[in-house]
């Protein structure tokens, strides 16, 4: 009885990639660790539980959930903030935006609650256009939008309101 299999190394072809939408992933993974890479030296690591990788029209996405965990570094290489949140996209540029109950820490003293932010690569500033609070141990600060250097040293809070303690 005869088979109906071809001959594996005369009929040779390419994955059938064209049904590949542009609202369907190419790739899709778990318990995700990657790095965020500046001329070859680690700037960050973003963890997640879930992720989806998509082509779009302007290159790559990765689309991150279950536990969103970024720990950015500063110059010397020591973590300096981390963002947290429920979902993020991660972008061909290594731009961040997360989204859903997010929390950036720097240094334990400050903490910034939103829900929604984006962390941009080029210029590492930190920015959101939605209801943020900002808690220091001497004041919390809330507003509509905020930017932020990435270390969270300085920021500017726009449409602002809040209680600070004067000693």
């Amino acid at each position: 009885m005869a088979s109906g299999c071809g001959d594996p190394h005369k009929e040779r072809r390419s994955p059938e990639t064209d049904f590949i939408g542009i609202s369907h992933p190419v790739q899709e993974s778990w318990t995700i660790r990657l790095a965020i890479t500046e001329s070859g030296v680690k700037r960050g690591i973003i963890e997640a539980g879930h992720g989806e990788a998509y082509r779009t029209t302007s290159g790559n996405e990765h689309h991150l959930d279950h536990g969103i965990n970024v720990t950015l570094f500063d110059i010397t290489g020591n973590p300096s903030t981390t963002i947290t949140a429920d979902k993020a996209v991660i972008h061909d540029n290594q731009d961040i935006e997360a989204q859903g109950d997010v929390v950036i820490t720097s240094g334990g003293s400050t903490v910034i609650k939103t829900e929604y932010v984006k962390r941009t690569s080029k210029d590492k500033m930190i920015r959101s256009d939605r209801f943020v609070t900002i808690i220091k141990p001497d004041q919390t600060i809330t507003g509509q939008g905020f930017e932020s250097d990435q270390s969270l040293k300085k920021y500017r809070i726009f449409r602002g309101s809040g209680n600070a303690f004067i000693k």
